[in-house]
């Protein structure tokens, strides 16, 4: 049985935390910084935790995270 490629796209977005969670990168974070006010910005800090309806999504995507 050959093995399953991971979608690299997802791989460099996609986590997991100790306890088995899936998390993500917010958006918005990316550049452009200045004219966003400091309260936009701490809004996008930080991951964020998928939920279980696109658990089935991210294990298609990255079967050995």
């Amino acid at each position: 049985m050959p093995k399953i490629k991971s979608h690299k796209a997802a791989q460099k977005r996609i986590g997991v935390t100790g306890s088995g969670k899936v998390i993500r990168v917010n958006a918005w974070r990316g550049h452009h910084l200045e004219i966003k006010s400091s309260r936009r910005t701490r809004r996008y800090a930080g991951k964020s935790v998928i939920g279980p309806e696109h658990a089935k999504q991210v294990r298609r995507l990255l079967p050995y995270l």
